[in-house]
């Protein structure tokens, strides 16, 4: 039951190609946005469907198979932990929240014949 205390699963379509990074010590880096959506009716009956977009960092062995496998549009499931984490830039303190990816699933829409 511990596992799931910090859990997070998701579908949706990647934003970008993965952008990759090695670290010092060889550790495969990879960062790439994902996107979202859900849909409502409104009070004139119009469908609104808003689209929501979550930051995935992929590390090891997983960044390794998200390089060699992801590409921008493509229809994945991952799931992972939430974290978050503050930066500076220009003098001002920003915060993140990022889901670490530990497995992902890539979708396929080829239509067997």
């Amino acid at each position: 039951m511990s596992t799931i205390k910090n859990s997070v699963r998701l579908i949706g379509n990647l934003g970008a190609t993965p952008t990759i990074v090695n670290t010092e010590k060889g550790t495969k880096i990879a960062r790439v946005s994902i996107a979202t959506s859900d849909y409502y009716y409104n009070d004139k009956k119009e469908k609104v469907t808003e689209t929501y977009w979550h930051n995935l960092v992929f590390f090891g062995k997983v960044a390794e198979l998200a390089e060699k496998l992801l590409d921008k549009g493509k229809e994945v499931a991952i799931e992972g932990k939430l974290t978050n984490r503050s930066y500076e830039k220009d003098g001002e303190k920003k915060y993140m929240t990022e889901i670490i990816v530990n497995e992902f699933n890539v979708f396929s829409k080829e239509v067997a014949s």
